[in-house]
């Protein structure tokens, strides 16, 4: 008896036209060799994802990080009968020669890598539904995975950033007080004097966090003192910058480890 199978699919989301991410399943489908004009940057999921890149093939097993470069001819084919899939994010170029100081695009010579900090730099870039146009999301995920690429393409031209400490304290404070409504990084960019990689990097050396999920905590503590005053899952939810009670409960449970509503059970 054949074995059984699951049917192929594609999920996929976009976010105003430079970056899209998706998730797929494939089984007993081939990939004809093709190009991207993007950077195509994922992890495998599911199986043995196998290709031909560069004139060699490659295979990448669940847990590796595949690298394919702008223009590079590949295809794409499973690697065993049990199929195979995986997440991943197109970039377009301009967006990590930006997040670079202009710099030429790197280079990552391993298109298959179980480096773990790439590993964590894309797994960290797939978006919440509800954080896929959030500015600061984005400047946060762009700014490490070219920061990480850079250093595994062995780039000597890394990007060195100066710590204008007084000014990030500024962004900080602005922040805090924005914390509850919509920030834009168009804003922070202007009211700061300051470009949204360089203010992701330098946030992270000050505070060792970005300042997305800076936000995303602040929210949280706020959201914690409504529930703990008796407010309703729902209702602190709204009043803290959150789409609804279910995008809290999922920024809750990633912040504390435990739904807001088990939270609120647990106080005395």
């Amino acid at each position: 008896m054949a074995p059984n199978r699951k049917k192929s699919w594609i999920s996929s989301k976009a976010s105003s036209g430079d970056i899209e991410w998706a998730s797929a399943y494939f089984s007993d489908l081939a990939f004809s060799p093709h190009r991207h004009d993007t950077y195509a940057i994922g992890i495998t999921t599911t199986g043995v994802q196998s290709f031909n890149y560069r004139g060699s093939g490659r295979n990448a097993c669940v847990g590796d990080v595949f690298i394919l470069h702008p223009d590079e001819l590949h295809d794409g084919r499973q690697g065993t009968e049990e199929g195979y899939g995986y997440r991943i994010v197109y970039l377009a170029p301009n967006l990590i020669s930006e997040a670079l100081d202009g710099h030429a695009l790197p280079f990552v010579a391993d298109v298959v890598t179980r480096d773990a900090r790439m590993k964590q730099a894309i797994t960290n870039a797939f978006p919440d539904f509800n954080e896929i146009e959030d500015e600061l999301y984005r400047a946060d995920a762009i700014t490490v995975l070219a920061d990480t690429m850079n250093r595994l393409a062995g780039d000597a031209r890394t990007t060195k950033t100066h710590l204008d400490f007084t000014k990030i304290i500024r962004v900080r404070d602005y922040l805090l007080e924005k914390a509850p409504t919509f920030v834009g990084m168009a804003t922070l960019e202007h009211e700061h004097g300051i470009d949204r990689y360089s203010l992701s990097r330098q946030f992270r050396m000050a505070f060792g966090v970005s300042p997305y999920r800076f936000v995303t905590l602040r929210r949280l503590d706020i959201a914690k003192s409504r529930i703990q005053q008796g407010q309703s899952l729902a209702e602190a939810a709204i009043a803290t910058g959150f789409a609804d009670q279910s995008h809290l409960t999922r920024q809750f449970r990633k912040a504390f480890g435990l739904s807001p509503g088990t939270w609120r059970k647990l106080l005395v």
